[in-house]
């Protein structure tokens, strides 16, 4: 097998919400758009984010676990600079997004802040001046 990711898959609530906050609040564009189904997103190169209608979702995968807490995993998307950390997090301040985190110095290095989707997934926007920080920069 090799050593890749091609789709991140996460189920949205309201597909609708999730479609105006990546595409409307933050300006991304759909590769594949089916109202009420399924939206994906050419998020790198080969790298695709996949929002699908939690039903559909639930249908294809099996059940889902509910409760209290976040969804035990991140998405991050790194950037150059420290200011463009907080400039990241004010667009998605701008789209709806809430909670937002504001940045703040790490211990390791960086400097990094969070803010949820409309299905509260957690987005990590991070400069991190270290190799693999710069390696996943385009």
């Amino acid at each position: 097998m090799d050593q890749r990711l091609s789709f991140v898959t996460l189920a949205a609530r309201d597909l609708a919400a999730s479609r105006r906050f990546y595409l409307d609040g933050l300006g991304w564009r759909a590769a594949l758009d089916v109202e009420g189904e399924v939206l994906m997103v050419k998020v790198a190169d080969r790298v695709v984010l996949s929002l699908w209608d939690r039903d559909a979702f639930e249908a294809e995968v099996g059940p889902l676990a509910d409760g209290p807490g976040l969804a035990p995993l991140t998405l991050a998307h790194n950037v150059a600079t420290r200011e463009e950390v907080d400039a990241v997090l004010a667009t998605a301040r701008g789209a709806g997004a809430d909670p937002v985190h504001p940045g703040q110095e790490r211990a390791w290095g960086g400097y990094t802040g969070y803010f949820a989707d409309p299905d509260g997934y957690r987005w990590e926007i991070a400069w991190n001046p270290g190799p693999i920080g710069q390696e996943v920069l385009p």
